[in-house]
């Protein structure tokens, strides 16, 4: 449904396609939902890194879509991503002349604040997006000590926007407890037609040295430390003492591969994947292993059950809130790995169990259409538009005095 009265909205994010990550995928489909109907965005986004093209599809040729590539540098430990740079007076002379109804600031590195304070100074209405909990990854990285002048930077960023999305009830609930102001849920939606148990495709299995009965457990994500992927390990330990002949794959790349490989000599290690032909990956699997508890949603684990998996994950983000215990899926105790390792051994060995809890999982997601996500958030951009006129506030932002740090 198009718009009766369209708004100009701009967006500043320092990841989008091509790059390959859940932030960038979600905000993608947000925008294209929003010029589908009708309104028109102004994208302001990092230069892609070895000259990709600044749209991962003919998105930037459409009407109602203007692209604007900012310089940025790499990122440690994050190589195939960039770091944005300030460009403040950029952004102010820009909306001077175009000025947008909103402007919606997707993650909290150097460009997003300078897009804050410009949108502060101009009196525009902004929102913002909090999709990772950065002072949780340091401990991962060797820098617990950074946990909480990062904890208080993504605070104090949030809290001067106007409106803070958040993806789950209980980061509300946690954020709220920790001093975050003006959160409002909005969740994420999966492509069900893309990810499908008819993708299944027997070329991939054959690929992995998989028969027809042969149970396959899949990861899928960036290969890295905060993604818990040595418990993934154990548990695949445990499932072969069940079902000797399984096969472990970890569809994506990152610095852990290495490590995972001389963990587990078996596991299968496919590289990135996108598209058709990641949902053919999925859906040629059995099980899928979601140790992760570093996420704020996890695209993955709806990706999994549209595509007809049963799920083992920790109650925690997407999976406490889309997985019914026994019923779609199998949870663990946060506190109690332990328990992971049992659930994946005990769908495991059950294929008939694993099967129907794979069919109910694909039925939970069926309603999770990006359309819906989109409306809400049409309706939250009309709201904060429609809103009292804002004041502008003094510039002032606190400084994060370590290097290498940003948001994706």
């Amino acid at each position: 449904m198009r718009a009766a009265n369209p708004i100009r909205l701009a967006v500043v994010t320092e990841t989008y396609p091509p790059d390959l990550n859940g932030v960038a995928m979600s905000l993608s489909r947000l925008v294209a939902g929003m010029i589908d109907r009708g309104h028109r965005v102004d994208l302001y986004r990092v230069r892609p890194r070895n000259g990709q093209s600044v749209a991962a599809t003919s998105a930037d040729e459409i009407e109602n879509l203007k692209v604007t590539a900012l310089a940025g540098i790499p990122i440690p430990a994050y190589p195939e991503l960039k770091m944005g740079l300030p460009a403040g007076r950029l952004l102010a002379s820009k909306w001077r002349i175009n000025r947008p109804d909103l402007i919606h600031i997707a993650t909290e590195g150097p460009l997003g604040w300078s897009a804050l304070r410009a949108a502060r100074e101009l009196g525009i209405p902004v929102s913002s997006d909090f999709r990772t909990q950065f002072d949780h990854y340091s401990a991962h990285y060797g820098a617990a000590w950074m946990a909480k002048p990062i904890g208080a930077w993504l605070r104090a960023f949030h809290n001067r926007a106007d409106l803070t999305t958040v993806p789950t009830h209980a980061l509300k609930q946690e954020l709220t407890s920790r001093g975050f102001r003006k959160l409002r849920v909005l969740g994420r939606g999966v492509d069900a037609g893309l990810f499908d148990p008819q993708r299944r495709c027997d070329s991939v299995r054959e690929s992995w040295g998989a028969g027809s009965e042969t149970l396959v457990a899949l990861c899928v994500g960036r290969l890295a430390a905060e993604k818990n992927l040595g418990l993934a390990i154990e548990a695949f330990a445990a499932i072969r003492e069940a079902v000797p002949d399984s096969k472990l794959v970890f569809v994506g790349s990152g610095p852990m591969q290495q490590t995972l490989a001389q963990s587990c000599s078996d596991a299968l290690f496919v590289g990135r994947r996108e598209g058709e032909d990641l949902a053919r990956h999925y859906a040629s699997a059995d099980l899928f292993l979601f140790p992760s508890l570093s996420e704020t949603f996890g695209n993955v684990v709806t990706e999994s059950m549209a595509s007809g998996l049963s799920t083992v994950a920790f109650r925690h983000a997407a999976a406490a809130d889309l997985i019914e215990n026994g019923l779609n899926g199998m949870l663990a105790d946060a506190a109690r790995p332990a328990d992971f390792i049992a659930a994946a051994r005990s769908i495991a060995a059950c294929a008939a169990q694993r099967r129907e809890m794979g069919q109910q999982a694909r039925a939970s997601v069926l309603q999770l259409g990006w359309a819906s996500i989109v409306s809400q958030f049409e309706a939250m951009a009309i709201a904060l538009i429609e809103g009292e006129k804002l004041s502008p506030v003094p510039r002032s932002a606190p400084r994060l005095r370590a290097s290498g740090t940003r948001a994706i």
